[in-house]
């Protein structure tokens, strides 16, 4: 039973250090990427559509991605979109085709990206600890039924505190290794 909780509280860690990994992939470095445009959404026949399903998005060079809309009505709309994101993008209609040119990024705005990368960092390390106390208060109504003895409690919590430290580190890893990214001209 408790390597079932054990198990259970590594899978959901996991999938948080997953879910910040895709998160600091969207964190742009000045480099294109077309991951930079997957939460962007449009309303295709009233429904919110990321572009990759209405268009193909794909990299013209490193600094340039290319928007190609499977229907050309959508060109203006798509356009419209991918500025009005947020990112700091500003589209430019050639043709059939949407060009999006990545900005050089100033030392102000790497320094706003790296606290948006911090908070991100934090909020998974929350997201860690609530695991944890999940896992530990599982454990402590299993010692309540009398289904485990206190010694066995004693010693899954600290396996979870290992597994709980070990995602941690990683978090740091991860995050010290996206701040030099953001860092690196």
């Amino acid at each position: 039973m408790i390597t079932d909780i054990k198990k259970s509280a590594e899978q959901k860690m996991q999938k948080s250090l997953e879910a910040l990994k895709i998160s600091f992939g969207k964190i742009r470095t000045g480099r294109a990427h077309t991951g930079i445009l997957d939460h962007v959404t449009i309303d295709y026949y009233g429904s919110p559509v990321p572009i990759s399903q209405v268009a193909n998005v794909n990299l013209a060079d490193a600094r340039t991605i290319n928007v190609t809309p499977w229907e050309k009505n959508l060109l203006s709309q798509i356009e419209k979109t991918i500025r009005d994101s947020g990112l700091g993008l500003n589209p430019i209609t050639v043709g059939e085709m949407i060009r999006v040119p990545m900005p050089v990024l100033t030392e102000e705005r790497r320094r706003d990206l790296i606290k948006v990368v911090k908070q991100e960092a934090e909020s998974a390390r929350v997201s860690m600890r609530n695991i944890r106390r999940d896992a530990n208060a599982h454990l402590k109504n299993m010692l309540k039924e009398k289904k485990i003895a206190e010694d066995e409690e004693h010693h899954g919590q600290d396996e979870i505190q290992k597994l709980t430290n070990n995602h941690i580190s990683e978090i740091d890893k991860i995050l010290q290794a996206k701040e030099v990214e953001l860092m690196a001209v």
